[in-house]
């Protein structure tokens, strides 16, 4: 099943959490972001994430935006143009 980007991210943010045992507010809160905007990222209100709401994200795990899309997940995306 392919996956479009908004999906992949959403999936890529819930996988980090469970492998960090942290819930979707701790990682708000250490992201500084509102959580509001990590479940809107998760959930079909933002069809957009955008690229520094994730750069936060990487903040609040400890990790590089580069090793947030290092992930199977992003290896075969559908195409976004239609």
């Amino acid at each position: 099943m392919r996956l479009n980007t908004k999906e992949a991210v959403a999936k890529r943010i819930l996988l980090l959490c469970q492998e960090r045992n942290i819930a979707v507010n701790a990682l708000a809160t250490n992201a500084g972001v509102p959580p509001s905007t990590v479940y809107s990222m998760l959930n079909e209100k933002s069809k957009n994430p955008g690229v520094v709401s994730i750069k936060k994200l990487c903040d609040g795990l400890g990790i590089s935006v580069r090793e947030f899309f290092d992930s199977p997940l992003f290896d075969s995306l559908e195409q976004e143009i239609q």
